[in-house]
Formats: structure tokens, sequence, C-alpha cells
């Protein structure tokens, strides 16, 4: 029997679905196929309304090999386990006389464990365990949650916590929770027959289609062992959050508390001699960092230095000391040790990190009002470890709807490790990169466009006659502009602010100016402030980075999208100077390889949030001048969508209140037409 044609399995798809095909999925899917087959690499940009998840799920299952997808959010791993793949995967059946397999696999501290729900927690200061259900009082937030897991537990057939709905506190959830290096391992657990997390690995590796994120990616690329299972093809959706979530996992951090907790988890299980040696350093190292200021260390200070030797040798000793000694009056005494165990090795890794000073490394100051200071490491770049892990041995297509930063796919590909393509395609100037064509993997990018009008749907406003925001920390003309824009557009304003001071600041302004309600970040849970602000067509929305990437909301009640200034980072994050300087001492310009494209993305990402649908109209504003003066401004700006730009106010006003003209007609037709049903 012939292969069925891609395009036959992509409209039965679609049908399937109730969508509509459009020209960017089809080149999407082609493209996708033509990667897949031939082991090659893709990075293919698809804007919002063009169906890439169907432009990659169809050729992947048609190729019939193991595929991993990995994601950044928990919504699109629903959104594919729950609709896309069962939808698909029965409309291709009767094409491809087949039923692949498909599940959802996540780190071991997503799922219940019924070893800590059923033997308790180890306890920190005392010998055994304690039974967490009644160490909480009953009528408390703690207690009735766990009480509610109790009972979930008995009924939930994959013990993951995004099924437990309402969900339960981050508190809650550790008393019944494991992390891989606590857990003791399904042959030497009571309970490892009915594990849930060793039941989604088996799932896993008997599908065809294994959905994961972006965290557990890492560490199946950092880990010399695997947790994923063998495949053909990778395929990463929101791409762009790759490098920073690869970057997280790869941190390493110390605080004075987590060193007090690994020496309390481990002092009954060690010799007195080497729990003595433990709470000597850790209590060094606990006046080491009240001293500590916020800041990158360029050369680790002797007396730091010093501490985390010492701490890192103590360390080393209590881990050995735990494999030598057994105490059979603790109770459960294998998942006290376990757990003993992981937060030593934890010390000792980080401190081991920190003390060897690679120049491959950061290492800074933290402090959080809250919990005090923090050391903390983290890789210069990950290019080089996502270069050697991530396109070896598998053909892998990474997908978003921002990949090209100022028009190309280079800047994102050379994070990802990938040489320019210009040199790929031999067109090299003299001098630069030789043999990097060899030495790189072979990739492609592919812009699949979007089916939404942007110039007709959208307006791009630079307010150019503003002064550019310098460090005070309240711009007047900034908050007149915005007062005015809100009001023509009648509400309807999802405000991105570059901190959550600038944002109160609006908030609490606006509120005293306008009569519209404005809803704050902070002040309710995310999700709750996103539905309000999608039912009413008066209200704002006002917040920082999570709103810039998570609020999706089309249709009349999100027509004016505001950001208050370039999202640069900020010029004492330690990390992103760090790399910016890194470029520059390399001979490159560092502001634009690091600075302009970290606000380029989020730029492109934040200027998404406006049309989501075909029939969106509306305005993307942007009050900070440089976007228009500075020469960087044309590759921000070359990074969104394709709006028709303008500087004029007066322009602007008219337009804004046109749209709202315009939508308080159509719902009030909608609302009259329903009545006349009625």
């Amino acid at each position: 029997m012939s292969k069925p044609a891609l395009t036959d399995l992509l409209h039965a798809a679609v049908t399937a679905v109730g969508g509509t095909e459009r020209p960017g999925q089809v080149a999407m899917a082609e493209a996708v196929a033509e990667a897949v087959d031939g082991g090659t690499h893709l990075l293919i940009q698809a804007g919002t309304g063009t169906g890439k998840s169907l432009g990659y799920l169809v050729p992947a299952l048609a190729h019939g090999e193991p595929v991993v997808i990995a994601t950044a959010t928990l919504a699109l791993q629903r959104q594919l386990v729950e609709r896309d793949l069962p939808r698909t995967v029965e409309a291709l059946h009767p094409l491809l006389r087949r039923r692949a397999a498909f599940a959802m696999l996540k780190g071991r501290s997503n799922y219940l464990c019924l070893h800590r729900l059923h033997e308790g927690v180890p306890q920190e200061e005392e010998e055994g365990l304690f039974d967490p259900f009644e160490a909480a009082a009953p009528t408390s937030r703690l207690g009735k949650d766990l009480l509610r897991l109790r009972d979930w537990s008995d009924e939930t057939e994959t013990g993951d916590r995004d099924d437990l709905k309402p969900g339960v506190s981050d508190r809650a959830w550790a008393q019944v929770s494991v992390s891989s290096r606590e857990c003791l391992g399904a042959s030497k657990c009571a309970y490892g027959q009915e594990c849930f997390a060793e039941a989604a690995r088996e799932r896993a590796k008997l599908s065809e289609v294994i959905v994961t994120n972006h965290a557990l990616l890492a560490i199946d690329a950092i880990e010399d062992a695997p947790v994923l299972p063998r495949h053909e093809v990778l395929i990463v959706d929101e791409a762009h959050e790759l490098v920073s979530r690869v970057t997280n996992v790869a941190t390493g951090e110390l605080t004075p508390g987590s060193v007090n907790r690994a020496v309390r988890r481990a002092a009954k299980l060690i010799d007195e001699k080497t729990a003595d040696r433990l709470q000597t350093a850790s209590e060094s190292f606990e006046r080491l960092m009240e001293l500590a200021l916020p800041g990158r260390l360029e050369t680790v200070p002797e007396d730091l230095a010093h501490a985390l030797m010492a701490l890192r040798d103590a360390a080393r000793e209590g881990v050995t000391s735990l494999g030598n000694t057994r105490d059979r009056s603790v109770q459960d005494e294998d998942a006290v040790r376990k757990q003993a165990l992981a937060s030593l090795e934890n010390v000792h890794d980080v401190a081991e990190r920190v003390v060897q000073g690679s120049e491959f490394d950061v290492i800074w100051y933290e402090r959080h009002d809250r919990f005090g200071a923090s050391l903390r490491v983290a890789p210069l770049s990950v290019s080089g470890l996502l270069r050697h892990k991530l396109f070896t041995d598998r053909s892998v297509v990474l997908t978003s709807a921002t990949l090209k930063l100022g028009g190309d796919f280079d800047g994102v590909g050379a994070s990802l490790g990938l040489a320019p393509e210009r040199v790929l395609d031999g067109d090299v100037p003299a001098g630069e990169g030789e043999g990097t064509a060899e030495e790189m993997p072979q990739w492609r990018g592919l812009d699949a466009g979007s089916p939404f009008d942007y110039r007709k749907q959208g307006i791009l406003y630079v307010a150019g006659h503003l002064a550019p925001p310098g460090r005070e920390p309240t711009r007047r003309d900034m908050l007149d502009e915005l007062t005015e824009l809100v009001g023509a557009a009648g509400g309807r304003t999802l405000g991105l602010f570059s901190s959550m001071r600038a944002a109160q600041t609006a908030a609490e302004e606006l509120r005293g100016r306008l009569d519209v309600p404005i809803l704050l970040q902070g002040e309710e849970t995310l999700g709750e402030l996103i539905r309000r602000f999608a039912e009413d067509a008066a209200t704002c929305l006002f917040g920082t980075l999570s709103l810039w990437q998570g609020v999706d909301v089309p249709g009349a009640n999100c027509q004016l999208v505001v950001m208050d200034r370039i999202p640069f980072p900020r010029p004492d994050d330690p990390l992103m100077s760090a790399r910016q300087k890194a470029v520059e001492e390399h001979g490159g310009n560092g502001f634009m390889a690091v600075a302009a494209a970290h606000a380029a993305l989020l730029m492109a990402q934040g200027s998404g949030r406006l049309v989501r649908a075909s029939g969106d109209r509306g305005v993307v504003a942007v009050l900070d001048p440089r976007l228009e003066r500075a020469r960087y401004g044309g590759f921000l700006r070359a990074s969104m969508p394709d709006f028709w730009y303008t500087t004029d106010r007066n322009q602007v006003r008219r337009s804004l209140a046109a749209i709202d003209a315009a939508a308080i007609d159509a719902a009030a037709k909608g609302a009259a037409k329903e009545g006349a049903g009625a």
C-alpha cells in the first residue's frame, strides 16, 4: 500500500478539529516532513492562528517513529494530550491504518508519592518520620489540602498534580511528593508496583508520541542518566523559552536555609564527628552570607572559598558516612536516608562548582526581602550544551510564534548553538567562520507567516514626543499619555510594564483619573484576573512579565496593548551583563546580542497579545521614544508583527475611539439579536 499524501493527512486532521487549512500550515507541515524524513533540523516561526500544532503533529505521526514533543506551558501540554492528539490520531487512522499511542511525561515531583502519603515525611530535627495529616490542624488550609489529597489518591489514575481540581498549595504538595534524588526507587519502595511516576514512565516507553516540558528535556540533556524514552524526532514548541528553561535547570543555588536543612536531615544518620564538622561549616557559611551584598562575583573571595571548601568536604564526608552507617531505630530509615543524601549531594555539588570557578560559569549573590541571601551559579551560555546534546542522533524541529528577531533566525539560532544560515549556505565573509559549516548542525529556517493581515488589523504607535525613560520612579508625561490612550479606548487595555513598581504606580494613578476598572497583577490569581479582564470590555489589566506572554484574549475586550518602556534586562542583572561582556570580549556587539535580543523577544511576545483572531482590531502603544529614535529601534520593530506604524498621537486617539465605537455598536447589535431570539 502506498504512503498517503501529506496533504490528504493534513486535510483529514484539520477537518477533524473543525479548523480551516491555511497556506502557512501546509508549508509548515511540508517543511517538518522534509526535516524529519531527512534527519535534519528546522527552525520555524508560525504566527498565532497558523495552526502550528497540527502543522507538526501530522508529519510526525506520518513518519511513524517515536517522537518527543516538549512545550513550555501546561496549557499547551494539556491542549495536545486532551484535544489535538486524540482527534488527530483518530482522523489519521483510516489513512495510516494505525492508531499512535501517546502519553504525557513530567518530572517525578509532579506525581503523588504513595510512600510519602502513607508513611509520612522525614523529619528535620528528630528521628523518624511524622504524619502531616496528624500534624496539620484539620481546619487549617494545609489540613484541608492534605485531606483532599488523601481522598484524591484513591480516585486518581495518574497521580498528576495538574489533574487535581482545584489545586493545592505548594506546601501541601511538598508533603506528598518527592524529587528524583529523594525517590527510593521502585524496586526498594513498598509502593513501587503502584507508583504513579513509574506508571507514567512505562506509558511513555510504550507510546509513539511523548508530550513533556522544557525542564524535563533539559534534565535529560544535562544528567548522565536519560529520563526520556528513545526517540527519532524531537519537536520543541514555544521554543523561544527553551534557553531560559535550560539555564534554570543548570543553575545551582545555596542558601543558609538549604544548608541547615541538609545538616538536620543527615545528623541522626551519620557519626557524631562528621555531624559536628557539618554543623560548624554550615554556621560559617551562614555568618558569611549575612554580610553578602547582591551582585556578581568576578572572582570567588578568599573567605567565601574557604567556607565553601569546608562545606564541600564536610558534605562529602557526610555522604560517605550515610553509606557506612545504619540505624534501625529510625522509622523508615531508607526514606530518611535518601532525603538526607539528596540534600547533602546538592550542597556538595554546588559548593564544588563555585570553588572550581569555571570560566564558563557566572557566580553571584542575590538577596530576597523574605528569604535572605543566596549564592547562585549558572552557565554563561547553554549554546554548547544544546548544540552537543540536543542536535545529536535525532531530527529536531523548533517552533514558536516568535523566533525571528530583527528579521532573521540567526539570533535565536546562536543561543541554541547553531551557526548562522549564511555560514551553512557557504556565504561566509573573508576571515569569518572557517570550518564552521562542518562543525555545526545543519538546519534551515522557515517563516510560515500568519493568517492575519496585521497592517489592516493593528497599529504600532510609538510616543516619540515623550522624554526617554530614566531612573526616576514616576514618569508624569508617560502617565498622562497612558491616561489619554486608555480613555480613548474605553478601557479594553492590557498594560505591560517593565517592573511591578511601574505597574502599581500606573494602576493607582489611573484609578484616580478614569472611571474604568483597573486590575493589577498580584491582587488576585493570574487566572482569575485574566478571566475578569476577558469578561468585561471596560476593564484594564496591568502587570509584568507573565502577562507579556500568558494572555490570550481575542475579541473586543483587548484592543489596546501598552508597553511602558523597552524591556531591556536590568543593568545589574549578573547573568545578562556577564553574557553581554563575553560577547564583547570576542569582538561582537554585546548590547545587540544580549540586551536588544532579550527586549526584542519580549516585545514580539507582548505585541502578539493584540491580534488573536481574524476579526481583532487595535493598537500596540509603546511609550518609549527610543523605539523611534535609537539606532536599535529598527531591529526591535522588525521583531514585532508588521502593524501599520505611526508616531501621530492624534491619529491614534481617533483610531482608538473609532475602534471602541465599533465594538460598542457590535455589542449592542448582538444583544438586540439575542433579545429578539429569546
